[in-house]
C-alpha cells in the first residue's frame, strides 16, 4: 500500500533521523475507535483518575509560556472524529500546521478555560457545547517555548464551526479509524541538539499532521485503544 499524500507541509527533518518500528496501538482492537459511546465511556474513565505527566524537556520551564489547546470529539455518522484546524500562513510560529484550536493562556486563566476561550475564538465553538472529561499530558514546544496542557472534550455532531481568518485557514475533522491505518501513521526518530527525538506524523490525502498535535493524538489513540 503506497502512502497518503499528506499535502503539501514542509517538515524541516534534520540530517540525521531513523524510521521508528511499533506503533502504540499494534495488536490492539481497533473496533473501538467507531464507537462514539466505549470512546466516550473509556477516555471519561481513564482520565478522570488521570495525572498528567509533564513534559518540559525540551525548553527551560521558567521561559515556557502556558498554552492549552482543545481535542474535541464528536460522532460523524457511524464513526468517532477528531475536530482540527490549519494555522493561516502569515502567523509567527508554526504557521500552515495543522493544530488543535488552543492559545495562551491569559492572566488568571486555568487551562481547560484557555482552551474553551480559544476555541470559541478560532473556530466560534460555543463552550457550553463542550464536555470536558480532562486532560493528556502536558508537552512543550521547542519554537515557540510553550508548555501545552491538551484538553479534552466531546462535542455534539453538525455544529456550524467559521474559522477566524486572522489564524485559521481551515476547520475539518478526521476519523479516529483513519489515523489509524498502516499508510496514515508512522514515527521518526530525529537527532537534534537536544538529543533524539520521537516524532509523530499522521500523513492524510490532502494534511499532515505532526509536532506537538501528532505527539498528542498518538497519546489519544493509545489511550482509547488500551483497555
Amino acid at each position: 500500500m503506497s502512502r497518503r499524500a499528506g499535502g503539501n507541509q514542509i517538515i524541516p527533518r534534520p540530517e540525521t533521523w531513523r524510521l521508528g518500528t511499533s506503533t502504540p496501538w499494534e495488536n490492539r482492537d481497533l473496533g473501538v475507535l467507531s464507537d462514539f459511546d466505549e470512546v466516550t465511556a473509556r477516555l471519561t474513565r481513564a482520565l478522570a483518575a488521570y495525572e498528567p505527566a509533564i513534559y518540559d524537556e525540551y525548553i527551560n520551564a521558567a521561559d515556557a509560556k502556558p498554552s492549552a489547546v482543545l481535542v474535541a470529539l464528536l460522532p460523524h455518522e457511524s464513526d468517532v472524529h477528531v475536530l482540527l484546524t490549519r494555522r493561516a500562513q502569515h502567523l509567527n510560529n508554526h504557521k500552515g500546521e495543522v493544530s488543535f484550536p488552543g492559545g495562551r493562556l491569559e492572566r488568571g486563566e486555568t487551562p481547560q478555560q484557555a482552551a474553551l476561550r480559544e476555541a470559541h475564538e478560532e473556530v466560534s465553538l460555543a463552550p457550553s457545547a463542550v464536555t470536558v472529561v480532562g486532560s493528556l499530558d502536558t508537552i512543550s514546544t521547542f519554537v515557540s517555548k510553550s508548555i501545552i496542557s491538551p484538553i479534552v472534550g466531546f462535542i455534539p455532531p453538525s455544529l456550524t464551526l467559521v474559522p477566524d481568518s486572522g489564524e485559521v485557514a481551515r476547520i475539518f475533522t478526521v476519523s479516529l479509524q483513519d489515523l489509524v491505518r498502516p499508510d496514515t501513521y508512522r514515527n521518526e526518530w530525529w537527532l537534534t541538539p537536544r538529543g533524539e527525538i520521537n516524532i509523530h506524523f499522521f500523513e492524510l490525502d490532502d494534511e499532515t499532521v505532526w509536532g506537538a498535535t501528532g505527539r498528542m493524538l498518538t497519546q489519544l489513540l493509545d489511550i482509547i485503544t488500551r483497555e
